[in-house]
């Protein structure tokens, strides 16, 4: 394939995602509703908030004619640094054996007493509190359920001077499911 067809189909994907629900671009770039108020404030509160339902080339348009597919490019870039803010189950399992690794369990007290990797601290006010004068080296990773709000909670501590900060991608269901498989799984229900 030349590389006049291969951007052609680039264009295409990109078109096409464009005209998809928010739904499905936050379920391909977790991120999305953070860069999107971030650069734009679109989606961070009632006034400026969206529907899951809304493609990304409406709520452009509702905004102020946005490019849809600048504001898309925006998104594609904000993934991308998501990405480096994560580390996958496999290495994180293979650095369980570094004692200056710090773990940190963002779950409810519930989820963290019912299953937990080895070595993970809850992450209570109190630890937030000690966190916070720890040398901004200290490697740290951050665990939820699933993956969806650790970018958050990494920004924050990159936003408190924190140079090795990650979550782990995935959550702990992704841990359980592919690094360790003796720790059980489970679902959390919708309330």
């Amino acid at each position: 394939m030349n590389r006049s067809n291969l951007l052609g189909m680039t264009l295409l994907a990109q078109e096409n995602l464009t005209q998809s629900s928010m739904e499905e671009l936050l379920t391909r770039f977790p991120g999305a509703r953070r860069t999107l108020f971030q650069l734009h404030h679109i989606g961070g509160c009632s006034s400026c908030g969206f529907a899951l339902t809304e493609t990304l080339s409406q709520i452009c348009q509702r905004n102020g004619g946005l490019d849809p597919e600048s504001v898309l490019n925006e998104i594609q870039a904000g993934h991308e640094q998501d990405e480096k803010l994560l580390i996958s189950p496999a290495d994180l399992r293979s650095s369980l054996t570094d004692a200056t690794l710090k773990l940190l369990d963002i779950r409810t007290r519930e989820e963290f007493e019912a299953v937990a990797i080895p070595g993970t601290e809850f992450m209570t006010q109190e630890i937030m509190q000690a966190a916070m004068n720890w040398p901004k080296e200290t490697e740290i990773i951050l665990i939820d359920h699933s993956g969806s709000r650790v970018l958050d909670a990494a920004a924050y501590f990159a936003g408190h001077g924190f140079t090795a900060v990650k979550g782990l991608k995935g959550g702990i269901d992704a841990y359980a499911a592919t690094a360790d498989t003796t720790l059980p799984r489970y679902t959390v229900e919708a309330s």
